[in-house]
Formats: structure tokens, C-alpha cells, sequence
């Protein structure tokens, strides 16, 4: 059974306003008083409602984190980086999982405004993600972007320069001497992928080499396996890959060698992200690198900083700079 707080006044001989005081407001009671309360509330295993205590005020230190796949490393990694910003100011970080389904990611947001959370950090399933913002706005949640960006000046975004990662990536197959470069994407409707082929397109342009597109309708391990064969099996096939991330890449670089070709030798495989499992796969895959830490960092600390609603937050867009990582599955 919980142990009331009555229960921590009675073991501590003061009033039930003091036990409160020194819960909430510790500089109004003296320092013996203050060790009086402390000692009954460990004695007593007195455990405080903060759930209770932050609806009446209409706050709480849990944030919300809503993300496209939890399976994807690069996720893992984004979510770290916000809920240990989120730590260093004594809030808590709680991950939700939409799936990419606009219809799960609706029944997310409901949720978290019920609870009353103190602000959301989202990638959207639908794009920019506006409907799912408008909702949060209209219940005054506050929301930032993450890996999108948006230019409006009434929200805060966080995101990395997928224009300039597609262009990186395509640069350095066309350096190594590729004219004939497939790109296995994923849906056109993801903004990154969209921006990622974009860069590449550019950059295989201007070099008048010649762009392969190899439509999947995911991002996946298991899709880049399948992506790869359907590739295999053309007539007119490209010596050299660029994935619009790196489970893709993962994905086409086993099918190749299960193939028995030789990476890079046969076949060059470039990826995006950079997760820890791109340069511990058996060949070490180059990828386009993103601080993907730093990425949900910045997120939560505007994040929290609009929470504050102290009047001093101004909105901001953040874009990171993507880096090319060479290793062997470009390099020879």
C-alpha cells in the first residue's frame, strides 16, 4: 500500500504544509526541519506523486520523442543524444514509435497532449509534418522538427543538408572513376531521400554521367537484399551504388557478396548515416556521416528551451553539415 504524505508528517512531527514545503519549496523550512521531513521519508519509503502534482500545474518534465523506425540505428542514436540533454536538465525522455504510419503517429500525439508532456521532438510520418504540428499547436504543445527542416518562424527545426550528403556521395563515386551510378532510395514522399537523390542527380549531371534509380518502398535491411538482386539480374547494370542510408547499403553489400562479386572491385556500395554497423561490416562501408547525437541534442535543448515560456526563445532552424566517410566498399 502507498505511503501518504500524512504518514511522512505524522513520522516527522510537523504539519502537512512543512512535508509540502520541503518537497516543493526546501529554502522556506530550516535545514533541521528540512533533515527531519528527509529522514521520515526514507523511513516510511514515502514515493511523491509528481504526475498528480504536475497536472494541477499543468507541467511536466517528461518530454516526447516521436521517430519513424526505433529499428533504425540512426534513431537509436538521435533519440540518445535528446534524452541525455533532456537528463542534464532534470527532465525525462520517453520514445514513441509511429512506423512511418500518419494513422499511429495521430494516436501518439493524443496521447502525449493527455498527459499533458512538456513539448514533443518529432519526425513526422507525412512529410513536413504539418498536420501533426497544427494539432500540437492547437493544444498547446511545443514541438520541434527533427531531421526536417522548415523555414516557417513560428516552430524550430533541426536537420542535416541532405542536398549537399547526396552531392558528397556522388562526388566521390564519380572521383573514383563511376559513370554509371544506381541510387536505391526508397520512397520519394521521405524529404530525405527526395534530397538526397536530389544532391546525387546534380553532381551525375554535371560530370554528364548517367543516374539509375532502383525504387524500394522502404529502408531497410531486407529491401536493399531485394534491391540489389533485382539490380544483379539487369542487363545494364552500374558499377557503383549510392543508398539512401546505410541498412540499404548493409542490405546490397550482403546480396553482392553472396553473389560472389568483389566490393568494390565489381561493384561500389556508398551508404548514408554512418551507424556504428557501417564500418563493422565485413567490408567496412563508406557512408555519408551525420552527428546524429548532436542532431537530437540540439533538438531538446530548443525543445526545452521554448517549454520554459520564459519569453526569451526565438526560434531557430538548425542545419547540420553532412561528411563523407571513405572505406573499403568505395575505396580499392
Amino acid at each position: 500500500m502507498a505511503v501518504s504524505i500524512k504518514e511522512v508528517a505524522r513520522r516527522a512531527g510537523v504539519s502537512l504544509g512543512t512535508v509540502s514545503n520541503v518537497l516543493n519549496r526546501p529554502d522556506q523550512v530550516s535545514e533541521a526541519t528540512r533533515e527531519r521531513v528527509r529522514r521520515a521519508i526514507a523511513e516510511t519509503g514515502y514515493v511523491r506523486n509528481d504526475s498528480a502534482r504536475q497536472l494541477r500545474e499543468g507541467s511536466s518534465r517528461t518530454l516526447a520523442m516521436v521517430v519513424l523506425d526505433m529499428a533504425n540505428p540512426f534513431f537509436t542514436d538521435v533519440a540518445h543524444g535528446a534524452e541525455e540533454e533532456a537528463a542534464g536538465h532534470g527532465a525525462m525522455l520517453v520514445i514513441c514509435n509511429s512506423g512511418d504510419d500518419p494513422r499511429r503517429e495521430e494516436r501518439h500525439l493524443e496521447q502525449i497532449a493527455q498527459q499533458r508532456m512538456r513539448g514533443v521532438l518529432i519526425t513526422p510520418a507525412d512529410g513536413d509534418g504539418e498536420q501533426a504540428l497544427r494539432t500540437l499547436a492547437a493544444q498547446g504543445v511545443p514541438a520541434v522538427l527533427v531531421d526536417r527542416h522548415s523555414d516557417r518562424p513560428d516552430r524550430c527545426s533541426v536537420s542535416v543538408d541532405d542536398v549537399l550528403g547526396g552531392r558528397l556521395a556522388a562526388e566521390h563515386l564519380l572521383g573514383a572513376g563511376h559513370t554509371r551510378i544506381g541510387f536505391v532510395g526508397g520512397p520519394q514522399a521521405v524529404t530525405q531521400v527526395s534530397e538526397r537523390r536530389r544532391g546525387a542527380a546534380e553532381a551525375i549531371a554535371a560530370a554528364d554521367a548517367r543516374l539509375y534509380d532502383i525504387a524500394t518502398a522502404a529502408m531497410t535491411f531486407e529491401v536493399g537484399r531485394d534491391a540489389a538482386a533485382a539490380l544483379l539480374d539487369s542487363t545494364d547494370r552500374p558499377t557503383a551504388v549510392f543508398c539512401a542510408n546505410d541498412l540499404l547499403a548493409l542490405g546490397v553489400l550482403q546480396t553482392l557478396t553472396m553473389r560472389g562479386l568483389a566490393v568494390p572491385d565489381d561493384m561500389a556500395v556508398i551508404g548514408y548515416d554512418d551507424i556504428d554497423f557501417a564500418a563493422a561490416a565485413a567490408v567496412p562501408l563508406s557512408s555519408i556521416r551525420q552527428p546524429r547525437e548532436e542532431l537530437g541534442r540540439a533538438a531538446a535543448r530548443l525543445l526545452l528551451e521554448e517549454a520554459a515560456g520564459d519569453g526569451t526563445h526565438r526560434h531557430q532552424h538548425v542545419v547540420f553539415v553532412p561528411e563523407l566517410v571513405a572505406r573499403r566498399s568505395t575505396v580499392a
